[in-house]
C-alpha cells in the first residue's frame, strides 16, 4: 500500500496520468465529467494524464472516489482488470420500507441508468404508501418469490420471471405477498437518484447483511 500524505502525494502523481485515462476511457467519462465531478477543470485532469502536472492527496481521493475506485487502484500494474465486478457479498445495502433492503448495482460513474437489487422478507413492502420519483422510465422485474405490484389503480401479481415497466411518475408500491422472501430488480432510465441518495450506497455498507 502505498502511503500518500503532503509532497509526497504530489510526487508520486506524476507516474499515474496513463492510468487515470485509461479507467476514465474505460468507464466513459469524459475530460470534463470527471472535471465536474472532482471540481477540477478538464485541463487540468488532461495534463494530469499526460504527467505534465501532479495533484495532491485530496484530489486523488477525489479522482478515485468518482471512478468508484480506492485510491490505491490508481497507482496499479495496469495489467489489473480495468473493470471491477461487483461481487453479491460487496453490494452497498440501505434499508427501504418495512423489513426490505435495497441494493445498488449500477456505480459511478455509471450516469445513463440505475439498477437496483430489492429484498423484502415476508409481509415486507416499500412502505405502506405508494411513492413516485421523477418522470423517467423504469422496468421492474421479479427474480425469487410473489410479489403484488401496486401501479396508480392498479395491482399485478408477480412471480418469479415478471417483468412490467412504467414511469416513474406513476405511484407504486411493493409488497411481499408470498411465503418466502422475495428478490426484484428495478432499472431507471435515465437515474432519478440525486447525489444526497447516491451517496447513501456507500462501498462497504452493509447495515443489513445478508441477502
Amino acid at each position: 500500500m502505498k502511503q500518500l500524505n503532503g509532497r509526497a502525494a504530489v510526487s508520486e502523481a506524476g507516474g499515474v496520468g496513463p492510468r487515470i485515462k485509461a479507467l476514465r476511457t474505460a468507464r466513459r467519462v469524459s475530460l470534463r465529467q470527471l472535471a465536474d465531478m472532482t471540481g477540477t477543470t478538464a485541463s487540468f485532469i488532461s495534463q494530469l494524464e499526460r504527467n505534465l502536472c501532479g495533484a495532491n492527496t485530496g484530489t486523488l481521493l477525489k479522482i478515485a472516489a468518482a471512478l468508484d475506485l480506492g485510491i490505491n487502484d490508481l497507482f496499479e500494474d495496469n495489467a489489473r482488470p480495468l473493470h471491477k465486478v461487483l461481487r453479491r457479498e460487496e453490494r452497498p445495502v440501505v434499508p427501504v420500507g418495512l423489513q426490505g433492503r435495497k441494493m445498488l448495482l449500477s456505480r459511478r460513474p455509471i450516469h445513463q441508468f440505475e439498477v437496483y437489487a430489492g429484498h423484502f422478507e415476508v409481509g415486507g413492502s416499500t412502505g405502506d404508501e405508494t411513492y413516485v420519483h421523477g418522470g423517467e422510465h423504469e422496468m421492474f422485474m421479479v427474480l425469487r418469490g410473489t410479489v403484488e405490484l401496486t401501479l396508480a389503480d392498479e395491482r399485478h401479481l408477480m412471480r418469479e420471471g415478471d417483468s412490467v415497466e412504467y414511469a416513474t411518475s406513476v405511484p407504486h408500491r411493493t409488497v411481499n405477498v408470498g411465503d418466502t422472501p422475495a428478490e426484484v430488480l428495478w432499472i431507471i432510465a435515465p437515474p432519478t437518484a440525486g447525489a444526497l441518495e447516491l451517496d447513501r450506497y456507500r462501498p462497504g455498507n452493509r447495515s443489513h447483511p445478508g441477502e
